[in-house]
């Protein structure tokens, strides 16, 4: 059964529809933005603003210095680096010598950086410290193709420096060249969580297809102002964000991490915010903390404000009483719940993985409205979002327009006859996997659709909602398929749960592990300073567990719940190798290391 889902809206925004590729984007925004601030660098403790004219200047040096470097058509240039203003100039001026961006994380082992030097045949490498670029250095005797390494934080001007190429092209007056729509602008890796990574080659049509789409249908307000800590390395902040950041003329504070977000975000104050899952997580445990420290009278004011706000969503009218309360709230208690984001966040975007419902709706009740929205590297990072006008919590929204989606039940074995495999139609569509056809054939359909691998439906309106990957879905005794991901995100409402992953595949019933928030027991069992291992086996952590487990799976069918657990101190992390670099379990690596354990709660 194939089920289609289109989006016939208006596009809109007649001022992009000549751009058709990357350096008209960007000489766009310059344009139209010129003096507004673009980026900002926190520089010993303080913010220094680059606006976008400036960011031009860079641009048109660090082009110039790259042409002296011999890069030109088809070359590529690759980078190994935190964000940071020099990363966006980097991009730009490689996409105006047509060549061809290749971005890497600091987090990635020394073989990940040398098979995607090799893969990609890169002839640059930007690199965010000389530390880093001594390590690739040590590469560089299988690296046949790689002949500059550019350090980001050389503090002179030395030989390959940044700072030295910048220099070397001030005053050179050499002209960006304008690629064709087709050209391939970047090869993005995959983070590889069933396999090796992948280059996926996204032309500049592709990149332009996705950034424009999204700034027709996304309101951004006056003044619009974001915080980039989401890495520039994966397509969501890298190409999501930023190319329709640059469109809309978005001030973007750069962080190194999220600590830094949460940090500063009361200084910078943002009025939109990018995000994946985790860190609305941390958002709204935070929240739901601070509303815990208020008064009796406070919780009842914030109470009757939600109910008021609720009716008024719904078109009833609000009693006297809950609006006197609701605007009581608003002028006190919610403003204190809204500082912590900097009192000025309107509007955030979610992606990458699904986000459980409630985050949404609660935020929404704060007057922070969440659009999740969906996509994957190989659809360059966005094929759908919630309406602005119309969102449905616990969907991933629309079909961009232009985007088509099938659904194809007969690739899945599911128990709801809706859901099947997602299947995009799309100007976003990569062009396709770096030397590997056969593995491109095999996520193509005749019609020149991609398999996404993720499980969906579309209801009656036309939402998509994701239900998990099909290669996670794994078969009971019983014959009743599993898709674990929603109710592992169900769990991680829970302030006990920082992490869980279900198990179950070939047995009778489900277990899972769960990574307990040891901070937050601790102080909820009245500051008990016992070592963590002695927390969480004490039988007071377990009956708090099993009753997080029961209160959150109210929803799932009775094959869908968890049996039995067990409980872990130890954090999936990037460094012990059970999370990517954008914070996806790697379902597999979790499963060596923890199956022994799990399998012994049968």
């Amino acid at each position: 059964m194939r089920q289609p889902a289109t989006d016939d809206r208006d596009p809109g925004a007649p001022e992009f529809d000549g751009i058709t590729n990357l350096v008209e984007l960007f000489e766009h925004a310059v344009e139209t933005h010129g003096d507004r601030a673009a980026f900002g660098s926190l520089v010993g403790g303080q913010w220094v603003w680059t606006s976008y004219r400036q960011l031009a200047e860079l641009v048109v040096r660090c082009r110039a210095g790259l042409a002296s470097l011999g890069v030109g058509r088809g070359d590529r240039v690759a980078v190994i680096s935190n964000n940071r203003l020099e990363w966006i100039v980097a991009a730009h001026a490689t996409y105006q010598r047509r060549a061809i961006y290749v971005p890497m994380f600091e987090a990635q082992s020394e073989s990940e950086w040398d098979y995607t030097l090799r893969d990609s045949r890169a002839k640059v490498c930007f690199v965010a410290s000389a530390g880093i670029g001594h390590r690739v250095n040590t590469l560089r005797e299988d690296l046949l193709d790689l002949q500059h390494i550019v350090p980001f934080d050389a503090s002179d001007v030395g030989t390959g420096s940044m700072r030295e190429l910048l220099r070397q092209g001030a005053g050179r007056d050499i002209k960006a060249r304008l690629p064709k729509a087709q050209d391939m602008a970047t090869i993005i890796y995959t983070s590889g969580t069933t396999g090796e990574p992948k280059g996926v080659r996204l032309t500049h049509e592709n990149l332009v297809y996705q950034a424009t789409a999204l700034a027709r249908v996304r309101d951004y307000g006056p003044d619009p102002r974001s915080m980039g800590f989401l890495p520039w390395a994966h397509v969501f902040g890298g190409g999501v964000e930023l190319n329709t950041a640059l469109l809309r003329g978005v001030t973007v504070a750069i962080c190194s991490n999220s600590d830094e977000l949460f940090r500063e975000m009361p200084r910078v104050k943002p009025t939109v915010l990018y995000g994946v899952p985790r860190i609305w997580n941390q958002l709204y445990d935070q929240v739901l903390r601070e509303l815990g420290t208020q008064s009796g009278l406070g919780k009842r004011m914030f109470d009757n404000a939600v109910q008021a706000r609720s009716r008024q969503q719904q078109g009833d009218q609000p009693s006297f009483s809950q609006r006197f309360a609701a605007g009581f709230a608003e002028r006190t208690v919610i403003p204190r719940l809204t500082q912590r984001m900097g009192g000025r966040l309107r509007m955030a975007v979610s992606g990458a993985a699904p986000l459980a419902a409630e985050i949404p709706e609660f935020m929404d009740r704060l007057g922070i409205r969440i659009y999740e929205g969906y996509g994957l590297t190989e659809s360059c990072g966005s094929v759908t979002t919630n309406p602005t006008d119309a969102p449905k919590f616990g969907s991933v929204g629309k079909p961009l327009p232009g985007t088509e989606i099938v659904i194809d039940t007969v690739a899945v074995d599911a128990d709801d006859p809706r859901e099947g495999e997602i299947i995009v139609h799309s100007p976003g569509v990569m062009e396709g996997y770096h030397n590997r056809p056969e593995e491109t054939a095999r996520v193509r359909t005749p019609d020149g659709g991609l398999r996404t691998g993720d499980v969906g439906y579309v209801d009656d309106d036309g939402y998509l909602f994701i239900t998990g990957r099909v290669k996670d879905l794994y078969k009971l005794t019983s014959g009743r398929y599993v898709a674990p991901a929603p109710l592992e995100q169900k769990l991680r409402l829970s302030p006990f749960v920082l992490q869980c992953m279900l198990y179950g595949a070939g047995q009778d019933y489900n277990v899972a592990l769960i990574v307990v928030d040891v901070p937050y027991l601790r102080a909820y069992l009245g500051g008990d300073e016992r070592p963590a291992e002695a927390l969480i086996a004490d039988p007071r952590t377990r009956r708090i567990i099993h009753d997080e487990i029961l209160r959150h799976s109210r929803d799932f069918r009775t094959f869908e719940l968890v049996r039995n657990f067990w409980l872990e101190t130890r954090q999936f992390t990037r460094d012990n190798g059970l999370l990517t670099p954008t914070f996806k379990l790697r379902r597999r690596a979790a499963t060596r290391a923890y199956e022994a354990r799990l399998l012994s709660l049968y």
